[in-house]
């Protein structure tokens, strides 16, 4: 296919949009909905004066129309419930958890979106994998399980990456994405003056921490700034993408089965796969006027 003019890409983009909303109403409402309540954030956080809030409800509109841009530019059909979940996974993680701080609020809220994220990108990962794997041309005729396994391997990929971003911005930006523990006790070589044996410490009491310019901080227990909280998002990564890839192991075994795998799973137009078999292609009738 060739380039389009930007002018021509653009009409492209809101007439694969209009499809959408015609297409399916409950996806579009639900769009509508969520856009609806972030301009409104965007707005109020605008009128006080709460511009790192306008830039990520800001974001998020964008990321809204993420689906439509990956349809439209990858030529990938995505199903309506993988949308919907992604529509839903942008609104929570930046206007419920960060601009209404539910990540504070509630526990389980970093662990739920970490168990989504997991799920959706192994998703990604399987069609990636299919889609190659379908190919005429770069063909690697994986079976189920290698298929399964690179969807689950892609997904734990980018929840490593996400949490050298978390790192990247804690250390250089001086932020706190990594969230701090508080522990009772550890295991650490570096109390042991041989410095090799692991010492056990527990029922930790209180942690004092003393800067050079004299200022006491008091926290009860021991302060992990950043360790578990990473390896539980890692582990939460993991297990959502493991879920994902059972259904699609499943599913590439038994495809005319698979009616949950097929409700998250991207499809590639016929640009990538051609299913004709070679025996029942068209040919012009021109042809055999010349043969």
């Amino acid at each position: 296919m060739g380039k389009l003019h930007p002018l021509k890409r653009i009409r492209a983009f809101f007439h694969t949009y209009n499809q959408k909303i015609h297409a399916n109403k409950l996806s579009f409402s639900i769009y509508t909905i969520m856009s609806i309540i972030t301009i409104a954030v965007i707005v109020l956080a605008a009128i006080n004066g709460q511009y790192e809030s306008v830039f990520t409800a800001s974001l998020t509109l964008i990321l809204f129309l993420l689906p439509t841009f990956v349809e439209e530019s990858l030529h990938i059909k995505l199903p309506i419930a993988l949308e919907i979940i992604a529509i839903l996974f942008a609104f929570c993680a930046n206007i419920l958890g960060e601009i209404f701080e539910y990540y504070t609020r509630f526990p389980f809220w970093d662990d739920m979106l970490h168990y989504t994220s997991g799920f959706i990108f192994a998703a990604f990962g399987f069609a990636l994998a299919d889609i190659f794997n379908r190919h005429r041309k770069v063909r690697f005729d994986l079976s189920p399980f290698f298929l399964s396994f690179v969807a689950l391997c892609f997904a734990v990929t980018v929840g490593v990456v996400w949490e050298f971003f978390e790192f990247a911005a804690d250390t250089v930006l001086h932020m706190d994405m990594q969230k701090d523990t508080i522990v009772a006790g550890f295991s650490s070589a570096l109390m042991n003056p041989d410095g090799q044996t692991p010492v056990n410490i527990r029922d930790v009491v209180q942690t004092v921490i003393t800067t050079a310019d004299g200022t006491v901080y008091t926290v009860e227990g021991y302060l992990d700034i950043g360790l578990l909280d990473t390896i539980k998002d890692l582990f939460v990564d993991f297990t959502g993408a493991l879920l994902f890839s059972v259904i699609g192991f499943f599913y590439a075994g038994h495809s005319e089965k698979g009616h949950i795998a097929k409700q998250f799973i991207p499809q590639v137009e016929s640009d990538y796969d051609d299913p004709t078999p070679p025996d029942k292609l068209s040919v012009p009738e021109e042809d055999f006027a010349k043969k």
